[in-house]
């Protein structure tokens, strides 16, 4: 399941963004790649736990937490820390998964990947190329989305960024631990929980619909209550 979630960050935020990483310093972007990963990826990155990346990465966690889409899809319990990746002068990122269990640096705590977001600083008319392909289960979609928007989706989706031929792509990515291990079971909470909200706000005039999407809203809980794990 991929899911656009636009404008996570405003266009004030994304200047802002814009701002820090134009003037940051950039490293080799192997340096967080697995070992098959190292073999096809050619970028450059922010350094892990560099003062821009530790701003942008708090304005970054503290817009997701206050965005409804987000929550309802991801069900996060635990967000790595967001990094920062550059594409220009052709580089590309080949075909490859997402480590399955990513350690935050500097500490012993682990999260399992369930799910991978990339969010857009750089606008699409400003590079050429830099497509992120991701295989689903109906063949391979192409994001390329407009600055402030997010793409999220699955963390074993093979995957890869198709080379920039002009411009540079600039972005944030990262991975989430859901409280739903279960990528079906957490479509089908997203499913219920979009279809409750959308009862509520078409029909709020209705007592007797407002007591369905209560009932509705009883179902949800109670599966997300045994389906959880925290």
């Amino acid at each position: 399941m991929l899911i656009a979630i636009p404008n996570v960050l405003s266009p004030e935020q994304v200047a802002h963004g814009r701002q820090i990483l134009d003037a940051a310093e950039w490293i080799d972007g192997r340096v967080t790649a697995g070992q098959q990963s190292a073999q096809v990826k050619d970028n450059v990155q922010l350094p892990e736990g560099s003062p821009a990346a530790r701003e942008l990465g708090t304005m970054i966690l503290q817009a997701l937490s206050r965005n409804p889409l987000f929550l309802s899809a991801a069900l996060p319990l635990h967000i790595f820390p967001p990094l920062f990746n550059k594409y220009s002068g052709g580089q590309s990122f080949g075909t490859h998964v997402d480590n399955a269990i990513r350690q935050v640096p500097g500490t012993n705590f682990r999260i399992r990947t369930d799910l991978s977001a990339t969010l857009f600083f750089a606008p699409p008319e400003e590079y050429d190329g830099g497509e992120l392909m991701v295989e689903d289960t109906y063949g391979t979609k192409s994001v390329k989305l407009p600055a402030g928007h997010m793409i999220l989706y699955p963390a074993t989706s093979l995957h890869h960024v198709r080379p920039v031929t002009r411009g540079a792509r600039i972005c944030s990515f990262f991975w989430m631990q859901s409280m739903i291990r279960d990528a079906g079971r957490r479509s089908l909470l997203f499913d219920m929980d979009q279809g409750i909200q959308r009862l509520a706000r078409d029909l709020s005039d209705n007592p007797s619909a407002n007591a369905s999407a209560v009932q509705l809203t009883g179902v949800y809980h109670n599966l997300l209550r045994q389906w959880t794990e925290v």
